[in-house]
């Protein structure tokens, strides 16, 4: 199989769609559709079918989409490795929640552009700590961000960068920021502004609540910690986000932390990838820009 097919292949099992297809890579609808069909005899199997008006992947389609996808990304790294020079380029996939991308990467995107202006860099949201893990072991990012508990890992490498504080905020005059100190069960009948499920520091308050018997009955989740902050700022809600998160907002006043007694566990700031990845330069560099960034923040905090 050639590396043109592969990539025919992967640009139409993620849009399914020939047409659309053909007209992202500047092919005939029929040159697009001769690669699948070469593909699929060569591989001995159906790799997309046809339901009525809608083109789906096959079970094997699914499968060979993951190998295509390492094969291209490793056709990249080849490349770049052989090429010689100093000029590096291809792609970088990472895995990294909303707060990170916000608070923590900037900076050190601005170190990393410099030393490699050539190198792309994809953003994927890691709505969960196991899904960037799983996408990590599957070789769909090449590096990974979460904030999690400590746990140790077989598959992946894991760099503690920094441990993070969780605050519990609530809109500048509510009535529980005159106690000097809140247990959990003053937040029972409190509306909770939430992430969405699978989140570190969500799981850490939830279990919290049920190692006390405490269910808050008002529940409202987001898909965005800014949104929730401004919800937070209306009064609709209190939430438990990273210290990062909210710094700017407590220090203008724009919202309060509550004297909130709890035994949540350390969470930390992490990066990730698999343990046999192919190390290349601008991923050492990433990697080495990241842990000298967090150790000098370290420091002066």
């Amino acid at each position: 199989m050639e590396i043109k097919q592969l990539i025919t292949f992967k640009i139409a099992a993620e849009n399914l769609n020939f047409t659309e297809t053909a007209k992202m890579l500047n092919f005939a609808q029929s040159s697009v559709t001769a690669q699948i069909k070469s593909l699929e005899v060569e591989l001995g199997t159906p790799l997309f079918e046809r339901l009525g008006k809608r083109l789906i992947l096959t079970e094997a389609g699914q499968k060979f989409q993951l190998y295509a996808d390492k094969m291209i990304k490793l056709n990249d790294e080849a490349k770049m490795i052989v090429g010689g020079g100093e000029k590096f380029s291809g792609t970088l996939v990472i895995g990294a929640q909303e707060s990170q991308c916000t608070y923590r990467l900037p900076n050190i995107l601005m170190e990393f552009k410099k030393l490699y202006p050539d190198v792309k860099l994809i953003f994927k949201p890691a709505h969960s700590d196991e899904m960037a893990r799983r996408n990590l072991q599957e070789g769909l990012l090449d590096i990974a961000f979460f904030m999690d508990t400590s746990k140790s890992d077989d598959i992946l490498k894991i760099e503690y960068l920094t441990q993070e504080k969780i605050k519990l905020v609530a809109a500048s005059d509510h009535p529980l920021l005159s106690k000097n100190e809140v247990v959990s069960k003053d937040l029972e009948h409190e509306t909770f502004l939430l992430t969405e499920t699978g989140c570190s520091y969500r799981t850490l308050l939830e279990d919290s609540f049920r190692s006390v018997e405490v269910y808050p009955k008002n529940k409202f989740e987001f898909g965005s910690i800014e949104a929730i902050k401004q919800c937070v700022i209306a009064g609709l809600g209190i939430a438990a986000l990273p210290e990062m998160a909210v710094e700017s907002e407590l220090e203008s006043g724009k919202m309060k932390e509550l004297a909130w007694a709890n035994n949540l566990s350390p969470v930390f700031t992490q990066i990730a990838w698999h343990k046999d990845k192919w190390m290349t330069p601008p991923l050492e560099s990433f990697i080495k820009l990241t842990c000298e960034y967090f150790k000098n923040k370290n420091t002066n905090d």
